[in-house]
């Protein structure tokens, strides 16, 4: 036995120690094949065997998604299939021979993953936990000490399901370990059968994991791990996935009551397991939710990715790449640029959307003028946590000051962006698809026009700094950050129950929950007063879908709303997809998600970039670092262009805010430049268009090829095994 433990021991030794002691466990977070059945009869070795379930299958903000990993808010695929980013994805591209196949041209993206190699696809995380679960139930181990470990293979077996079902619908069901044989075959279950597959696995989880975290979460060695919140939280994100449009095509009441009664009781234990929003006393300009992000252990995480600052280079270490990538490049960043449709949209200082934005048309709009030539003037305070744009101050502990080239000062801890832009050439100033743009303070051709700041350990928040500063080209500026990248936080727990009791028909009690959300962030609760057109609970959904929106942005969670909602077409254009039955007609909710939301459809709606460029009484400047023609300026009395001071999150915005202001006025102009495509030959617009059958994908190319016993393909996709016919899979047949 002792043999058998020094083989897996001996690689987390390789690591060194980590930055807290709650990290331990992850120290050890790979996958192995040398091992016994004895392993799991002595305690620290079936720990570790759990802990490289954790290495298989926790969330990764530092990859794109794909079959191995969720959206986690970066500019991927999915999240360029919102709001959130401008640019097509092929989701929602609409040039003509872009729309995906199964069998060939635009291949449908592979989150199924079949492949032969079990260890290096989908289904070998499912088969490493069901081996981990039956090593553990047939080990020595103590009841105690069996749930304790097995209640986290649970709750990872049911994660591993609810990024295949949320795609595919039905999926196989596979609860113990195969045999490695042609014979070994498992059909797709039902989508039904997946969700009762999945509840079960979480009410076990949640269950087992009770006695060691179910009185404020693991001691301080085991910080990090799944806890009983974990599993009742996911519980509820399932549970509010069967109950929405996608699954629940005639709005059947009892999945909205099931899930509204289990989540409300559910909600008892994960305040116990030591969970609740996170607040402040001194909550200045929003500044609780953004400090959230940047703690390195906080009430409001319930499931999440610990990481270190360890260099990347051995194998302990484990970074967060996100200050990294959305710092402005001369701060030894990036740089990651939101949409301006998603900007102009943000809410105002009242919580409210401004005036001129038709989505969202049965919620009261704001009193309070929206001008977008200074699109940060009284918004929402969650807006200066989620957006940069020039004249911020953005401090970092650093020093990325290039000798002076930034016009800033050398210390990162007074930071202030500005990354307004200027053109060599007047026939470029106002040409939107111009790229010979110059960014100020040497940002140069590295300049966003405005830059996404959300979950960013900001130096003015006060917290310690998760990320070791590295002033080197090598690996410079943000490289080395052990932030936690959190996947479930309570602000989701608290909006997945106010979603559910509002499909319950609990208006009022949605509102309790919907407004604690609100009130953190610093703008009024909703009142019915807010609701426009007389069904105060389709406003009030609308009301918890754009607060998602706004709270949850950049964090991956739109397009699963957008998906679930039908939020592009309405759920109706079902009939263009070959072969659907009847059943996949929307019944419920009016027929039309949308206009029972009153939700403006997002095919047919464009996403562009901003910048704001130099005035036009400035001229052009130079393609050099020193080319600002704002700070070159000589008035015709030789006066000179000074900036304002940066706004000051750290303190109150409204005085700061009308001087920025003036100087926007003043010297800078805002400039809409192509975000989604053109048409190559015409340069015509070209519009989002998100094809029905994408709401449920179709097996791809690859994984029918490597599927020897042939699945069934979904409807609407071509069959590769069975001569390119239409699927025959539906994933809403029960």
């Amino acid at each position: 036995m002792k043999s058998v433990i020094k083989h897996i021991s001996l690689v987390a030794v390789a690591a060194v120690s980590l930055t807290a002691c709650s990290d331990q466990f992850l120290q050890d977070k790979k996958n192995y094949e040398k091992y016994t059945a004895e392993i799991y009869n002595d305690y620290e070795g079936a720990q570790l065997r759990v802990n490289s379930i954790y290495g298989l299958c926790l969330p990764d903000p530092n990859a794109d998604a794909q079959w191995n990993n969720n959206c986690t808010g970066r500019a991927d695929e999915q999240s360029k299939s919102t709001e959130e980013f401008a640019g097509f994805s092929v989701f929602v591209d609409s040039q003509p021979g872009n729309e995906l196949s199964a069998a060939s041209g635009t291949i449908v993206p592979d989150y199924f993953q079949y492949q032969q190699k079990f260890l290096v696809n989908a289904w070998g995380r499912i088969r490493s936990i069901n081996e981990c679960i039956e090593g553990l139930e047939n080990s020595t181990l103590t009841r105690e000490q069996k749930d304790e470990l097995e209640g986290q293979c649970y709750f990872f077996r049911a994660w591993c399901y609810y990024n295949f079902v949320k795609w595919y619908g039905g999926v196989p069901v596979i609860d113990k370990v195969q045999a490695t044989s042609a014979d070994s075959y498992t059909p797709r279950a039902s989508a039904k059968a997946c969700f009762e597959f999945m509840l079960a696995d979480l009410d076990k989880a949640a269950t087992m994991l009770k006695a060691k975290t179910g009185s404020g979460g693991w001691d301080s060695q085991n910080w990090g791990r799944v806890t009983t919140a974990s599993a009742l939280a996911l519980k509820g994100r399932v549970m509010v996935l069967w109950a929405s449009p996608l699954f629940n095509r005639a709005n059947d009441q009892s999945r909205w009551t099931a899930a509204y009664t289990a989540m409300k009781a559910d909600l008892a234990d994960i305040n116990a397991c030591g969970h609740s929003l996170f607040q402040e006393s001194n909550n200045v300009n929003a500044s609780s939710f953004g400090r959230l992000f940047g703690d390195r252990k906080n009430v409001e995480d319930v499931f999440l990715t610990l990481f270190n600052t360890s260099d990347m280079d051995t194998d302990a270490g484990i970074n967060n790449q996100w200050e990294r990538t959305i710092r402005p490049a001369n701060t030894g960043g990036q740089g990651l640029e939101p949409s301006a449709y998603f900007i102009d949209m943000f809410p105002m200082a009242d919580g409210l959307l401004p005036a001129n934005v038709t989505t969202y048309s049965k919620l009261r709009k704001s009193d309070i003028a929206y001008y977008s030539s200074t699109p940060f003037y009284k918004r929402d305070p969650r807006f200066y946590r989620t957006f940069a744009f020039p004249g911020v101050r953005w401090a970092y502990n650093g020093d990325a000051s290039q000798g002076g080239q930034n016009h800033n000062p050398s210390d990162g801890p007074n930071y202030a962006l500005w990354n307004y832009r200027w053109y060599v050439s007047l026939d470029d100033q106002d040409n939107v698809e111009s790229g010979e743009s110059y960014g100020a303070d040497n940002l140069l051709r590295n300049a966003k026009g405005m830059y996404v700041r959300k979950r960013t350990d900001d130096a003015d928040l006060g917290n310690e700094s998760q990320y070791t500063y590295v002033s080197t080209a090598e690996k410079g500026g943000f490289t080395y950050s052990a932030a936690p990248y959190i996947e479930i936080r309570y602000a989701e727990v608290l909006l997945n129950l106010a979603e559910a009791a509002c499909g319950a028909g609990q208006v009022d009690e949605a509102l309790v929950y919907l407004n604690q959300v609100r009130q953190r962030a610093g703008v009024p609760g909703y009142t019915t007063a807010d609701f426009l057109g007389g069904d105060n609970q389709a406003a009030c959904m609308s009301a918890i879908l754009l607060e998602r929106q706004v709270e949850l942005a950049y964090e991956g969670k739109r397009f699963d709303d957008m998906r679930r909602w039908m939020l592009y077409d309405g759920g109706a254009n079902f009939a263009e997809v070959n072969g659907a039955p009847s059943t996949w007609t929307l019944t419920g909710w009016g027929g039309n998600t949308c206009t029972w939301l009153g939700f403006t459809p997002f095919n047919g709606q464009r996403r562009e970039r901003m910048e704001f460029r130099t005035a036009n009484k400035f001229g052009v400047g130079t393609d050099k670092w020193d080319g600002d023609p704002i700070l070159n300026y000589k008035g015709p009395s030789g006066e000179t262009v000074e900036r304002c001071a940066p706004l000051d999150l750290r303190s109150d915005l409204s005085e700061q805010q009308e001087v920025l202001r003036q100087w926007y006025s003043d010297n800078l102009v805002r400039k809409n430049n192509r975000g989604d495509a053109y048409h190559s030959i015409t340069h015509d617009d070209l519009y989002i268009h998100f094809y029905a059958k994408y709401y449920f994908l179709g097996l791809s190319l690859g994984a029918q090829n490597r599927n020897d016993q042939r699945l069934e393909q979904t409807i609407g996709w071509e069959d590769n095994n069975n001569g390119g016919a239409n699927g025959t899979f539906d994933p809403l047949a029960e």
